[in-house]
């Protein structure tokens, strides 16, 4: 559940980042030069320090996800080792999206984000090995 709550608090950031974005104005006085490139200067330590974050993020979780799988190999009761085994599997997809995410918000920078979101699909989430 806590996991829920920092992705979700992580999205509403993100999105609050691409909402609180102003349209260049049409003019190009000095002020409004001057405040534009503050502005963008801003965004740049925002969106650096979101990528920090997210990445302290997905590496606590792929540890966490090391862990479940190592405790997974313990389990000898078939029933519980399947019912552990699905846990690990949707964990796994969950930190494999998150770290496409990652990967996306890395390879792009402030400017790029729009008023739909951060400007296109994330990367696609590796797949698991059969």
């Amino acid at each position: 559940m806590k996991l829920k709550s920092l992705l979700l608090a992580t999205m509403f950031t993100l999105a609050s980042a691409a909402w609180a974005q102003e349209p260049a104005p049409a003019s190009g006085s000095a002020g409004q030069s001057q405040t534009r490139a503050e502005h963008q200067q801003k965004m740049m330590e925002t969106h650096k320090q979101q990528v920090e974050a997210m990445r302290a993020d997905v590496e606590k979780m792929k540890s966490s996800l090391a862990q479940m799988k190592s405790n997974v190999t313990a389990i000898s009761d078939p029933a519980e080792k399947a019912r552990w085994q699905a846990n690990v599997d949707m964990w796994e997809t969950l930190v494999g999206h998150m770290d496409g995410m990652l990967k996306h918000m890395e390879s792009m920078g402030p400017g790029m984000m729009g008023p739909g979101g951060m400007g296109g699909p994330p990367a696609p989430s590796p797949t698991k090995p059969q």
